[in-house]
């Protein structure tokens, strides 16, 4: 499709004068010069541009509702062609499969006005139109098929990679448990010792070596324990302060023997304690 150029006309302000169109060197212009030469196609512009004589065909469908398994061959086929004269008269590159396409569709058109001739037997005859809509409902699927793809999000489009310099000769250095972070950590479990502490005067006989025992036990079933977790049975049981004490000296004196490891991933992170590895 194509406009033709028009010569604007000037417009009239409320004062009834003409209003300047255009200003040349900060001078109002109200006509346009006579010798103003505009070419006849400055002003033309294609409107639809297709990817191939099948996405032409289904455009023409079905902008016009047609049933795609009943085409109207006489009228997509005079649509059609009129699309390919409008194409020769811009003087554009038409590639040979629109030409290809044109002559099927009027081979198309001619096998049906020709009489259908009668088969044997209950055999339809066959419509000359099967093979083209065989091929239009495979290209419509595989185009809406195309958009579905270029909808979803796609790489250095829509989203963009993570770039991380790392070196892989490093090697995991695991910082060592300080002395001020057992310390913080002793405080904690003492703070909360008094929370549950029962008030009761009673004389009980406390082994390091029995809760050394313990605390391999707690340990044996799994891989490692946080610190505070060695200590929870004994809370619990309100065993009190001297418990508490004595629990955490069998943990001090298993660690010395090489029993136990107490690890710590970063610099305040949880303290973890584990079966020693035992060499062999």
């Amino acid at each position: 499709m194509s406009t033709s150029p028009v010569s604007p006309l000037p417009t009239t302000d409320f004062a009834g004068v003409e209003s300047a169109i255009a200003r040349l060197y900060g001078e109002p212009l109200v006509d346009l010069p006579r010798d103003l030469y505009i070419p006849p196609d400055a002003l033309e512009v294609i409107l639809e541009a297709f990817e191939g004589p099948l996405d032409l065909l289904l455009y023409l469908i079905r902008r016009q509702n047609f049933n795609i398994l009943d085409i109207p061959m006489a009228e997509v086929t005079q649509q059609y062609l009129g699309y390919i004269d409008e194409v020769r008269t811009h003087n554009l590159e038409l590639a040979a499969e629109y030409l290809l396409m044109a002559a099927m569709l009027i081979e198309i058109k001619s096998r049906m006005l020709l009489p259908v001739k009668a088969k044997h037997g209950d055999e339809e005859p066959e419509d000359p139109r099967a093979e083209l809509v065989r091929r239009l409902l495979e290209y419509e699927r595989l185009k809406v098929a195309a958009q579905q793809i270029d909808e979803r999000p796609q790489l250095d489009r829509d989203v963009f990679p993570a770039l991380v310099s790392t070196d892989p000769t490093a090697a995991l250095v695991l910082p060592k448990v300080a002395a001020p972070d057992l310390a913080a950590a002793w405080k904690d479990l003492l703070r909360r010792a008094k929370l549950v502490t029962h008030h009761q005067v009673t004389r009980e006989s406390l082994s390091v070596r029995e809760h050394m025992s313990k605390i391999l036990r707690q340990l044996q079933p799994v891989q490692f324990l946080e610190f505070h977790e060695l200590f929870e049975e004994t809370l619990a049981a309100g065993g009190g302060l001297p418990v508490i004490i004595v629990h955490f000296l069998a943990l001090l004196e298993l660690a010395r023997e090489g029993l136990v490891d107490i690890t710590q991933a970063e610099p305040f992170a949880p303290i973890y304690v584990r079966l020693g590895i035992t060499p062999s």
